[in-house]
């Protein structure tokens, strides 16, 4: 197992240096710059736009630039954000809680809900429930994130007055007390963790009823009804034990998604979160941060690729086999 560990770990190395040449050769020629907001300023000459330029080491060849990323990065410098000057790795830490903490509690909305959905699907196929649930994943397929968030922001927020439709605090929520204060966050994130939860509901509920009703096929699912156990103790004891473990794959490509699936939930609930970071860094082209994001998002996606792998070769040895031979 453990050698099988190091090879996975040594073969990553190259990709996420791949990974990261693309992101900072795509970034950097994009249209636009630091410094394209000072073109519209009639003050500002060339010589100053020339001057930012090389403060910022812009002027570089392109490959002298990522060279001394790379080096800062080996350092754990993600070095200082072209806006405030403030370092990127203390601005990401300052949002980070907040994405994890919504995009946690989504992940496990999902799984509290899409499980016990796809088992129920499974037990009863073609019925009016499995029906049901087949409408429901096809509406959470098909309904994009930015417009659902803006339809439940119009009935729930605007138009009903139920929910808050931006932020995480109240105008006046500084002065209330601690127990307010938490019931105020909680109904701020109601519409974020349902929106970001919605369409991973709708799609991984589907994945667990697939999964089920191809273990319900084995035999030995036939050999445990054949010994006179209840459906309840087949389905739930035997089918769901097997069943599950794709998601394990889910969990860990879920990973990425802390940060990339946060832009448009986080954009349009107006929450100080990684996602939005990333959003205005790219819309101003803080090349510091975008990178810094974007390694982070780089990072969670290998990682979450070898947890699953692991966790599958730890649950099957076949697999382990397979890799050596």
């Amino acid at each position: 197992m453990i050698a099988y560990l190091l090879r996975r770990l040594a073969g990553l190395i190259p990709l996420f240096i791949g990974i990261t040449l693309i992101s900072f050769a795509i970034i950097h020629l994009a249209p636009g710059g630091p410094t394209v907001a000072t073109e519209f300023n009639p003050k500002v000459s060339l010589e100053v736009r020339s001057r930012i330029a090389k403060l910022y080491g812009l002027d570089l060849p392109l490959h002298v630039q990522y060279l001394r990323w790379v080096g800062r990065i080996a350092r754990g410098d993600f070095g200082r954000s072209f806006l405030d000057d403030r370092p990127v790795g203390e601005k990401i830490v300052e949002r980070m809680p907040i994405t994890l903490a919504i995009n946690i509690l989504s992940l496990s909305l999902i799984l509290l809900i899409a499980i016990p959905l796809g088992v129920a699907a499974a037990a009863k196929p073609r019925s009016g429930f499995d029906q049901s649930t087949t409408l429901l994943v096809f509406l959470g397929f098909s309904m994009p994130e930015f417009w659902l968030a803006l339809l439940l922001m119009a009935w729930l927020g605007v138009a009903w007055g139920v929910l808050p439709i931006s932020g995480l605090v109240s105008i006046d929520g500084e002065t209330w007390g601690w127990a307010a204060r938490l019931v105020d966050l909680a109904r701020h994130l109601v519409l974020p963790v349902f929106v970001a939860a919605f369409g991973g509901l709708a799609g991984l509920s589907r994945y667990m009823r697939s999964a089920t009703l191809e273990v319900l096929r084995q035999d030995y699912i036939r050999t445990a009804y054949a010994k006179g156990l209840s459906s309840r103790q087949v389905l739930y004891r035997h089918a769901l034990r097997n069943a599950i473990l794709p998601i394990v794959t889910i969990l860990g490509l879920s990973l990425p998604g802390l940060i990339g699936g946060s832009v448009i939930f986080e954009t349009i609930f107006a929450i100080p979160g990684m996602g939005r970071l990333y959003f205005e860094a790219v819309m101003a082209r803080d090349y510091p941060v975008v990178m810094g994001v974007l390694t982070l998002g780089a990072g969670l996606t290998l990682m979450g690729n070898l947890l699953a792998d692991v966790a599958y070769a730890w649950v099957d040895p076949r697999i382990r086999v397979g890799e050596r031979s």
